[in-house]
């Protein structure tokens, strides 16, 4: 698909964080004008990560430092896929963790009933506090016919020292040990994007997943009837699309050029009254902040003015119960 088009006809971005938004702790180049030209646009997007090392909270605040300030319900990580995928199948099941007191926490605050002795599920996160002790729990567990899962497939996570070993690494030495498999619930299976359109109402073909690996973010959109773009900024290089198993829709060297491209289409603009948006209540139309619906824009037709919502409004407020039950609001 064309760059330009597939930038168009997109209505929400569902952005990976590590080496594509940021690396570490330091911001990539362009990654805030991205979001600007989103709003600009009328467009949508949400941070999605499978790094289940952090709870939701420390991201916002993470993503704050660097000037990004979001609500609850536009960051989800493969954590909160693993909590509803629990509530779901293994509803009131004991569960063995082994994760960070992040992770410990986002599943306690949501109902996860935790346990260090004999579970009927072991969970692996990316557990950056990981002891041998954690470690011949949760196979001394799987053997014993626990339920084996993970949040997610990811070998390494990129630092700006290099890579580490991240949960699929782990789950690897589990499996090594047990003989056992996990089931993955992160980026790029089904459930992820499942939560996705529970969470925002979007429709699945106008949706593009964008991040730094192919085997994750690009394949979560192109393997599950969305739209994957592929950006240079972290983990893959150009040369590794020679021999992918998977195919991008789209590739760009970062957020930046994304949003050099998509500065040059036209977008809806703030209607203000006594200084302030109808809609957002923006002051400053010029500074761009995430909506819930959208703003308002002025039309022309049979000789009168009107005002209307953004085109993508109405279906976003249709959803606004199930983002406001997600979010605890």
């Amino acid at each position: 698909m064309d760059r330009k088009k597939l930038l168009e006809e997109t209505e929400l971005f569902v952005l990976d964080m590590d080496g594509t938004f940021y690396l570490d702790t330091q911001i990539l180049d362009g990654s805030l004008e991205f979001l600007r030209q989103v709003e600009r646009l009328g467009k949508r997007y949400v941070f999605f990560t499978n790094n289940s090392s952090k709870s939701p909270r420390t991201y916002i605040d993470k993503l704050a430092k660097m000037d990004c300030h979001i609500r609850r319900d536009q960051i989800i990580t493969s954590g909160d896929v693993m909590i509803e995928y629990l509530k779901m199948y293994y509803p009131g099941k004991r569960v063995y963790l082994v994760g960070t007191p992040d992770l410990e926490e986002n599943f306690r605050e949501n109902g996860i009933l935790l346990t260090k002795n004999m579970p009927d599920v072991v969970v692996i996160g990316f557990d950056m506090t990981l002891t041998y002790e954690k470690l011949e729990r949760a196979c001394t567990y799987i053997r014993s016919g626990a339920v084996f899962l993970a949040t997610h497939l990811d070998i390494n996570c990129p630092t700006r020292a290099g890579f580490i070993p991240d949960c699929g690494a782990m789950c690897a030495a589990i499996s090594l040990s047990t003989g056992k498999q996990p089931k993955y619930v992160g980026k790029p299976f089904k459930e992820t994007v499942d939560m996705v359109l529970t969470l925002t109402g979007s429709e699945r073909e106008k949706i593009s997943f964008v991040g730094d690996r192919l085997y994750t973010d690009v394949k979560t959109g192109v393997a599950n009837g969305a739209h994957g773009i592929l950006v240079l900024s972290g983990e893959t290089k150009a040369g590794d699309l020679e021999n992918a198993d998977t195919v991008p829709d789209a590739v760009f060297t970062g957020l930046k050029e994304m949003a050099e491209i998509m500065a040059e289409m036209p977008g809806n603009r703030h209607i203000l009254m006594f200084g302030v948006c109808l809609c957002c209540g923006e002051k400053n139309p010029d500074k761009v902040l995430q909506r819930t619906y959208g703003c308002l824009r002025l039309t022309f037709s049979g000789y009168k003015f009107k005002l209307e919502l953004c085109e993508f409004s109405a279906k976003i407020k249709q959803n606004a119960k199930k983002r406001n039950s997600f979010s605890g609001t």
